[in-house]
C-alpha cells in the first residue's frame, strides 16, 4: 500500500471520535458537506479539482493488518474497536461538483451520505485532496485568463511542499488550462503533456556557450528552446542567429528561447528584434522566473513579445493565496439536520444543492444555495451523484473533458471575474427555506 492510501494518514481525533461512536453503537447515516467558508482577498472565484483522486481514496479505504497491530500497540484504542477495523469500508453515497467548475463561498462540491464513522473518518483526507488540487487549479485557470492564447507550462515540481504535491499540481494546472508540465512523472500517470528546455549549468559546464547550445540541439533536435540568459541574454540572442543556419543545413529548427532573469520585458523586446532581424520570426520566447497572474498581465500590458511562460513557485506553493478556508461538516444524522453555530464559524444546515442561474447568453448571472430535496429553486442543480454503495457510478473523467468544462466556465463568468480584478462578490442567495430552518434549528436548547 502507498503513504496516499493509508488509512492512517489522518488526524488522530478522527480516530478517537470513531473509538467513541463503535462504544455507543453510533452508527446511523451521516451526512458532510465540503465547502469553502469564504474566498481569500486576491480570489473572486474557485475551481473545483481533486475529485477523480478523492473518490479513488474512499473506493479503497482499509485498515491492513500492519496498521491495525499498531494501533492496539499504542495502547489508545481498545481490542474489541481495534478488531472491528478489520472490516472497516466505505460504502456510502458521494454527490459532488465536477472537476473544473466553477464556485463560490459556502457552496458545497462535495456531500458524503455514510455511516457516521464511515463518513467521519474521511474528513482529513478529502479536505487534504480537495484542498490543494482546488487551491492549485484556481490559481492556474487566473494565469490562463491573464495569458489568453499563451503556451504556458506548469514549472512548480522543485518547489511544491513535497512529491504527491508536486504531481497533483501538474495535473490541476493542466485541468485548468495549461499546456503541460515540467514533471515527468505526470506524463505517465496523467498523460500530460511535458515540456522542458535546459538548466543554466549545461551552459556553465561547457567553455563556449554556443557550444551549449548547439549541442543540446543535436541532443534534442525535436525540441530545441534554449536557455539565453546565463550570461549576455542580448549576446547570447545573436549566438542564436548565428547558429540556426548550421542546425537548419542538418534538418534541425530552433523552436524557441527562454529568458529567465532581469528585465524579462525589455529582454524580451530586445531578443525579438535580434531573432527578426536574423531571419527567425518564427522562434517563440518563452518566459519563467518568479511568474504568477499578476507578473503576467503586466508584462503582456507593457506590449512584452512573448509567446509563453513557465509558471513555477507562485504556482505551486499559490504564494499569494496559500490556503482556503475549506472545511467538511455535519450536516444531518440520524434523519436530523444539524447545525454548527460556532462564533464567526457557523454553518447552514441540512443537506444541501447549488442552483446555477445563467443569461440569455449562458453567463453566469447568481447562484442559490437552498435545500436538495423539498424546494428545488430556479436554475442549474450542480451537484451530481458520483459514487453508490461505495463505487463510482462512472469511470475516471478525461482531463481534456474537464478541461473543456474550465474553459467554459471561464468563459461564462461576469467579465470582472474574468479580469481577476473582481469589483464586487459574486452573488450567492440563501433560499428562504434555508433560512427557516436554520432558524428553527437555533430556537431550540443545546
Amino acid at each position: 500500500m502507498t503513504i496516499a492510501h493509508s488509512a492512517l494518514l489522518t488526524d488522530l481525533y478522527q480516530l478517537t471520535m470513531l473509538q467513541t461512536y463503535h462504544a455507543e453503537r453510533m452508527n446511523e447515516t451521516a451526512v458532510f458537506e465540503l465547502f469553502v467558508r469564504r474566498l481569500p482577498p486576491q480570489r473572486g472565484f474557485l475551481v473545483a479539482a481533486g475529485l477523480e483522486q478523492a473518490l479513488d481514496y474512499l473506493e479503497n479505504l482499509h485498515f491492513t493488518a500492519e496498521e491495525r497491530d499498531w494501533l492496539a500497540s499504542t495502547g489508545r484504542f481498545s481490542a474489541d474497536f481495534v478488531a472491528s477495523l478489520a472490516d472497516f469500508r466505505f460504502t456510502g453515497a458521494v454527490q459532488a461538483m465536477p472537476e473544473g467548475t466553477a464556485f463560490f463561498a459556502d457552496e458545497p462540491i462535495l456531500r458524503v451520505i455514510a455511516p457516521l464513522p464511515q463518513a467521519q473518518l474521511v474528513e482529513s483526507r478529502l479536505i487534504n485532496l480537495l484542498h490543494y488540487q482546488t487551491l492549485i487549479a484556481s490559481k492556474a485557470a487566473r494565469c490562463a485568463l491573464a495569458a489568453p492564447g499563451r503556451l504556458l507550462v506548469d514549472f512548480g515540481l522543485r518547489r511544491a511542499h513535497g512529491a504527491e504535491a508536486g504531481l497533483l499540481a501538474a495535473r490541476a494546472s493542466y485541468l485548468a488550462g495549461f499546456a503541460g508540465t515540467a514533471t515527468v512523472l505526470a506524463g505517465m500517470r496523467f498523460g500530460i503533456p511535458i515540456f522542458g528546455t535546459m538548466a543554466h549549468s549545461l551552459v556553465q559546464a561547457h567553455d563556449r556557450e554556443e557550444d551549449a547550445f548547439e549541442r543540446f540541439a543535436a541532443a534534442q533536435p525535436g525540441n530545441v528552446t534554449l536557455l539565453i540568459d546565463t550570461y549576455d541574454t542580448e549576446a547570447a540572442a545573436h549566438k542564436v542567429v548565428n547558429l540556426a543556419p548550421r542546425l537548419r543545413e542538418r534538418g534541425v529548427t530552433i523552436r524557441g528561447v527562454r529568458i529567465d532573469s532581469g528585465d524579462l520585458a525589455e529582454h524580451a523586446r530586445q531578443v525579438r528584434r535580434i531573432l527578426d532581424e536574423g531571419g527567425l520570426n518564427d522562434v517563440i520566447i518563452f518566459g519563467s522566473g518568479d511568474l504568477d497572474e499578476h507578473r503576467i498581465r503586466d508584462l503582456l500590458a507593457s506590449g512584452a513579445p512573448f509567446d509563453g511562460f513557465g509558471i513555477g513557485t507562485r504556482l505551486d506553493a499559490s504564494t499569494d493565496a496559500p490556503t482556503l478556508d475549506m472545511v467538511y461538516k455535519l450536516q444531518e444524522y440520524a434523519g436530523q439536520p444539524r447545525r454548527k453555530r460556532s462564533e464567526g464559524k457557523a454553518t447552514w444546515p441540512g443537506r444541501k444543492q447549488v442552483y446555477r442561474r445563467t443569461t440569455a447568453d449562458g453567463s453566469f448571472a447568481g447562484d442559490c444555495l437552498g435545500l436538495v430535496a423539498q424546494y428545488p429553486q430556479p436554475g442549474e442543480p450542480l451537484l451530481i451523484p458520483v459514487m453508490e454503495q461505495g463505487r463510482r457510478l462512472q469511470p475516471p473523467e478525461p482531463l481534456d473533458a474537464i478541461r473543456g468544462r474550465v474553459r467554459a466556465q471561464l468563459a461564462a463568468l461576469p467579465a470582472d471575474l474574468r479580469t481577476n480584478e473582481a469589483a464586487r462578490p459574486y452573488p450567492v442567495d440563501i433560499a428562504p427555506e434555508l433560512r427557516e430552518l436554520t432558524a428553527q434549528l437555533d430556537r431550540k436548547p443545546h
